[in-house]
């Protein structure tokens, strides 16, 4: 059983190794939008937005409904806003621990030139 979950976390973070994929989820936090909307506001041509959404597709990540002749696509479970903030805050505390390694390698410089 528990290899069944490894194997799941595995394919499910796979599918999220794309910083493309990733921008998509973000936008799709905020709520529901088109694959053109998705282009328009990430400056990108629709075959690549597309071909992300298709593995997010198949993974279960965003689902896709039709409104009339566009798809409009949200997120399958609002948790993975939760697990892009838990992302966002992982960054930030790699950021403030490289910041103080550099704040601290500059005092021992300028100790050391005295």
């Amino acid at each position: 059983m528990w290899n069944d979950m490894q194997q799941f976390k595995a394919d499910f973070f796979k599918a999220l190794s794309h910083p493309l994929r990733i921008r998509i989820l973000e936008l799709l936090a905020e709520g529901e939008k088109s694959v053109n909307e998705m282009q328009r506001i990430l400056n990108s041509e629709g075959s690549a937005v597309s071909q992300q959404l298709s593995v997010l597709r198949s993974k279960n990540i965003v689902v896709g409904v039709k409104d009339g002749k566009k798809v409009r696509y949200s997120l399958r479970d609002p948790a993975i806003i939760q697990l892009l903030e838990a992302a966002r805050e992982i960054f930030n505390n790699h950021l403030i621990d490289t910041y103080s390694m550099l704040e601290e390698l500059d005092d021992r410089k300028k100790r050391v030139s005295k």
